[in-house]
């Protein structure tokens, strides 16, 4: 468990000589065995020069497999070493050198594995496949170096549990993981554009990648107080909320509630490198920092700028670089929040009984993300657009048709995902009196106040309640339901949007899912409006079998 891992050391002398003495020694054992296995190579006519070299082992038949063996062993840890050093280099300087690296150690555990039959072999012979699986190491002998007891006897004051080694196999198999997470951290572009770096930790997160791996993400993104440490956290906030070049170096950084806002972003990045149990509760907590800093710039820049949500066309930079900030500060606010929600589908928070609630948290949740989006989208836009630009020009523009960016379209689809699930549990449990929020222990409203406390106690969004959830969900019927499909909406968007995102690998597979999962629920929507209420043998189940978070209805009869 991470909880059990702690910086103390307990007294054990777990760097006396350092690192560089322990690769001085690996480099000459290699060396030796390297020697060693030269010598065994070596015809009948040399075997009189290397008769001084002392044998690793009685047969000599078994020698060359031997140091076969152990030089694959020693140069992976060589090479496993050299990873890790490099990937800790500050401003991500060692990353390219460290892939070298990590495709020698690919090569290396190859042939560790290849070899484990043939140390099988010496040390257990006519022991079948099978026990292998069972084995800590791969000639079968007991593991050397390690004391399974170290933790109870040792560690901090948490109950007493004895570590168990885990075998042969599956030590090869988390090494492959491993090294496959921290080429895939190495091959990162180092993106400086914030809404980038999100995307990638989430995107890393699908491959529920273990605390070695996170550890080195959040030391790569997180030196020295700055993003990569080279990148300041007002430059990365102001590139962010799209802010011109030159406001970064402006005053306005030094200000207290500023500098609370940097180490609330830093906080945040630290967080999302966290296992996701942990980061949902740590992002449902750091919600109300989020909404109180807000307030805090708000109250800060009025103080020092005057009226902030000025609008008109000789505004100075200053007001111009608050109202971004402040926009900013709530599109993420709103997205913790859209994040804190969809990682209880991943972590099976959820009862089916309480999709609909939670569906429905969603789409006011997204609808506010899409807002927040788009009205940075357009303060960025309207600022660009004034330069150069006389007055008259600017209301021709006013004038013409405007079309979303491809970014809130995107946004869109989820929204109408959410929707459209809301209003179709809604119905259901209207009409057919199935998925209602029932149990013995507590109501509706209570769970309602369980799963979204942390959301409440932010006010995100205001005036949000059970209430509210009961009144907007009472009168759904599957006849309007169908009427304004909404999973058609947002399978017309995804479509129209793969032309936008055809470079965009990831986001071409999340359009696929959103497809997958529109088409489907829009048939199942069909056939229970216009089979529900004459075939009572109809049942309706909810999968995750094409996305993570939007549920997929199946109509099957009883």
């Amino acid at each position: 468990m991470e909880e059990d891992l702690f910086t103390m050391t307990h007294g054990l002398p777990l760097k006396v000589d350092g690192d560089d003495k322990c690769l001085t020694m690996l480099h000459a054992v290699e060396e030796t065995i390297a020697r060693q296995l030269r010598a065994c190579k070596a015809t009948l006519s040399k075997k009189r020069v290397t008769e001084d070299i002392e044998p690793l082992q009685n047969n000599p038949d078994l020698e060359e497999g031997f140091c076969k063996s152990l030089l694959c062993r020693l140069r992976f840890r060589k090479h496993f070493y050299h990873v890790v050093t490099n990937m800790k280099r500050p401003q991500g300087r060692g990353l390219e050198l460290a892939k070298k690296h990590i495709a020698c150690c690919f090569e290396e555990l190859d042939s560790m594995i290849k070899s484990a039959e043939f140390l099988k072999t010496i040390n257990s012979p006519g022991t079948l496949e099978d026990g292998m699986k069972n084995e800590t190491t791969a000639s079968g002998c007991q593991p050397v170096g390690f004391d399974s007891t170290l933790n109870s006897r040792l560690s901090a004051p948490t109950p007493p549990r004895a570590i168990e080694t885990i075998s042969w196999k599956k030590a090869t198999e988390y090494f492959q993981k491993l090294l496959h997470e921290l080429e895939i951290i190495c091959s990162y572009n180092l993106d400086p554009v914030f809404e980038g770096v999100l995307r990638f930790v989430v995107e890393f997160q699908k491959f529920q990648p273990e605390l070695v791996a996170r550890a080195h993400l959040q030391h790569l993104l997180v030196q020295d107080g700055k993003l990569y440490g080279r990148d300041s956290v007002f430059a990365v906030i102001c590139k962010a909320s799209l802010l011109p070049e030159v406001v970064k170096n402006h005053d306005i950084q030094k200000n207290e509630t500023v500098v609370q806002l940097g180490q609330l972003l830093i906080t945040f990045l630290r967080v999302l490198c966290t296992n996701i149990s942990w980061q949902r509760r740590k992002l449902g907590k750091i919600l109300q920092d989020w909404r109180i800093i807000h307030v805090q710039l708000e109250l800060a820049f009025r103080k020092e700028f005057g009226d902030i949500s000025a609008t008109s066309s000789n505004e100075n930079i200053c007001m111009k670089m608050c109202r971004h900030i402040l926009i900013w500060v709530e599109e993420q606010t709103y997205w913790i929040a859209s994040r804190f929600l969809m990682l209880g589908f991943e972590l099976d928070l959820y009862s089916t009984g309480e999709y609909c609630m939670v569906y429905w948290y969603m789409y006011i949740i997204l609808i506010k993300l899409a807002e927040k989006t788009h009205m940075r989208a357009m303060t960025s836009n309207e600022i660009s657009k004034r330069k150069g630009k006389k007055k008259r020009d600017l209301v021709k523009d006013a004038g013409k048709d405007y079309q979303l960016p491809p970014a809130i379209l995107f946004l869109q689809c989820h929204v109408y995902l959410a929707e459209g699930l809301t209003m179709m549990l809604a119905a259901l449990r209207n009409e057919r009196k199935i998925y209602l929020s029932t149990g013995p222990f507590n109501s509706e409203h209570e769970r309602f106040v369980q799963h979204f406390e942390l959301l409440l106690k932010a006010c995100l969004p205001d005036h949000v309640s059970y209430y509210s959830f009961e009144e907007t969900t009472a009168h759904a019927r599957l006849s309007n339901v169908s009427m304004y499909n909404c999973f058609k909406e947002a399978q017309r968007i995804a479509k129209e949007l793969r032309s936008s995102f055809s470079n965009d690998s990831d986001k071409m597979a999340e359009l696929r899912r959103i497809e997958q999962v529109a088409e489907h629920n829009s048939v199942a929507l069909g056939l229970i409006s216009r089979l529900g209420t004459v075939d009572s043998s109809l049942k309706v189940q909810f999968e995750f079998s094409h996305h993570p978070f939007f549920a997929t209805a199946v109509v099957k009869r009883s």
